[in-house]
């Protein structure tokens, strides 16, 4: 694939692609941000290339979730390191940070619903609800076999429909 080609393949899948990397990133937008440069810095500098063996927005999908998981070591390393110079020094280590704002109660118990899941569950609901894969591959983008996709797929939309009530309807 060359370089245009690439970058008009990209550029179709921004959009999901940026809701990967705010999924991988935990919601934290500009970390998501980061995260999505990143990868593409990787793919058309080439460091990152697509060898067909998946479609490319499996492929692309993956690119992004290895580079916001490297990020996020990268930044709990800064954060240890700082915390430990902190108490070694006789400083002391605070952390301040503000929750955005959750608009709608819905959305709030989704939202709380879903942290209730496990990591596992709540990639595989992701990228088969909102990015539009299918479980096979998703598993694929997540390493995982197809088997073991497919029951977090099921324990993960069985959990969330317990956790919200509808199966009382």
């Amino acid at each position: 694939m060359d370089r245009g080609e690439l970058e008009a393949e990209l550029e179709r899948e921004h959009p999901d692609a940026f809701g990967w990397a705010l999924r991988c990133a935990r919601g934290v937008r500009e970390d998501a941000e980061d995260a999505l440069h990143a990868a593409y810095e990787r793919i058309l500098d080439g460091r990152a290339r697509f060898d067909g063996r998946s479609s490319f927005r499996t492929w692309l999908f993956g690119v992004v979730r290895r580079t916001a998981q490297e990020q996020r070591r990268r930044a709990w390393l800064r954060v240890t390191r700082l915390h430990d110079w902190f108490t070694r020094s006789g400083g002391v280590a605070s952390e301040e940070r503000g929750d955005a704002v959750v608009e709608g109660e819905a959305r709030t118990q989704l939202q709380a619903a879903l942290g209730q899941l496990s990591g596992r569950q709540r990639d595989m609901l992701h990228l088969v609800f909102y990015q539009e894969l299918s479980v096979q591959e998703a598993a694929t983008l997540l390493g995982i076999p197809v088997g073991t996709a497919r029951t977090h797929y099921e324990r993960g939309k069985a959990r969330l429909r317990g956790l919200l009530g509808a199966d009382d309807a």
